[in-house]
């Protein structure tokens, strides 16, 4: 109910007002000779976001662009839309001319993270933010952590051994711990279960109508944001009376050369978590359904698992994985690339024009979304042929240049892609080393909200290979 709410009354308020605002526009200022890209916008207020969000999304883009081409006009999540579904569209938004196209969330989401938050702002006080995230994140910090993270690995698959569980939520609860890793190192034990417990509470707000009301799903959130503050508040007092260096994304966040208050290293933090959890969860969950589906490909990627816990094994290095074993495995890695292709976890990305923009001869008034459709691009069979069939080894070649932006492009690319692929390497080296998996029940529906996931989040039952 609060997802309808939000169409009902929200988009009436404010994007009602932009469309009069634009048409304004069009004939006070003198373009009124570009027009707006084909395309509908659906029913007075809701758009066409049930047409989007009730189905296969790719059936909604495929049918858009046979109709109207590349470029089309909609109404979706409350606000009048642009779509763009080719490689050369999608670069000039998110790099050639990103400055005319900002981030932007919907107003609960905004408001629940922080408005200090890295996603939310451009310029200079943005590449600042950038900086010091890909500080803590960039291979050269990550790789030190490399043994903590096989550690959480290990951890976890043995706590889910011999029983039924929802891959998905089990792989957040894992990236979340992750998560927390990269951001605290050691020093979120005393509060990790009350971090968990706030960060759960406020998730589950992220697309409710932002009305602050006692009964609301916002209002619920919004108190466990206000306690998720005050916890990270604690642990940045500690740190500051230690006195200690660090090198986790907190002690970046801190340092004297960053010059950040404590409420822009609370929402940056609070940003993180929500970036670096849900979207890698929903990948690990994908690859166990597709190597699963395919044996060739999981025997392929345990033989390399395999061969790199032999050769630790013949050096005398010990079974615990390092940086560079990291590095020695290319089918992993493909079945990875392909996994984000195929699956495409995140189907679009929504920026805003700042100002009237003229594109491809088109008018996208200021105060448009603009969406690059990541999802089209990486199902075109144009870009990659049959794209519908899980095939690691069309990366064995590199994509055409732009065809391949499972992370964003540009400024706005994901600053944590590394740390992803670093945490979903180690936990498949020992998921197919050591573990078997049968999927229980119908595994062949997707289910879509926010992200695409197998249907029921992907029931399994997990094994130990020796145990059998």
């Amino acid at each position: 109910m609060e997802f309808v709410s939000m169409f009902c009354l929200f988009a009436f308020i404010s994007c009602s007002l932009l469309l009069l605002h634009s048409i304004f526009n069009l004939f006070a200022f003198g373009i009124k000779k570009l027009p707006l890209p084909p395309g509908t916008l659906g029913r007075p207020y809701i758009g066409e976001t049930f047409q989007l969000y009730s189905q296969n999304p790719s059936v909604f883009f495929a049918s858009k662009v046979k109709k109207y081409g590349s470029i089309f006009k909609t109404h979706i999540l409350g606000c009048p839309c642009v779509m763009i579904s080719s490689p050369e569209a999608a670069k000039l938004v998110l790099v050639t001319k990103a400055h005319l196209f900002k981030p932007t969330f919907p107003a609960s989401k905004e408001r629940m993270l922080g408005k200090q938050a890295i996603f939310f702002h451009q310029g200079d006080y943005h590449a600042k933010l950038r900086k010091l995230v890909l500080r803590a994140f960039l291979p050269e910090s990550i790789k030190n952590i490399v043994s903590d993270i096989e550690s959480i690995a290990k951890s976890s698959l043995e706590s889910l051994e011999g029983r039924l569980i929802n891959t998905y939520q089990e792989m957040k609860t894992y990236t979340f711990n992750v998560a927390l890793l990269s951001i605290f190192g050691k020093d979120d034990m005393l509060y990790r279960e009350d971090l968990k417990r706030c960060y759960y509470i406020l998730e589950t707000g992220y697309n409710s109508m932002p009305i602050n009301l006692p009964g609301t799903l916002f209002h619920k959130s919004m108190k466990a944001r206000k306690e998720l503050a005050n916890i990270l508040a604690k642990i940045i007092s500690v740190r500051r009376e230690t006195k200690q260096n660090h090198t986790d994304l907190l002690g970046s966040f801190m340092g004297d050369q960053a010059d950040l208050s404590d409420e822009q290293i609370a929402d940056n933090i609070i940003g993180v978590i929500f970036a670096a959890r849900d979207t890698t969860a929903s990948v690990l969950t994908w690859i166990l359904k597709y190597i699963g589906e395919n044996p060739t490909v999981l025997q392929a990627v345990t033989e390399e698992q395999e061969g790199i816990m032999r050769e630790k094994e013949e050096n005398g290095e010990g079974q615990v994985l390092t940086w560079p074993d990291t590095k020695k495995m290319p089918m992993t890695t493909r079945v990875i690339q392909e996994t984000l292709r195929a699956a495409s976890i995140l189907s679009f990305t929504f920026r805003e024009a700042v100002e009237d923009v003229e594109f491809e001869g088109y008018l996208i008034p200021k105060g448009w979304k603009v969406l690059p459709l990541f999802r089209n691009i990486h199902h075109s069979p144009d870009n990659f042929p049959e794209p519908e069939k899980f095939d690691p080894s069309r990366f064995e070649v590199s994509p055409k240049p732009n065809t391949f932006i499972p992370f964003g492009n540009g400024v706005h690319s994901c600053p944590g892609n590394e740390l992803a692929k670093l945490e979903i390497l180690i936990l498949v080296h020992h998921l197919t080393t050591k573990y078997r998996w049968s999927m229980m029940g119908p595994h062949n529906g997707i289910q879509y909200g926010p992200f695409a996931l197998p249907q029921n989040g992907l029931p399994i039952m997990l094994s130990h290979k020796t145990s059998s």
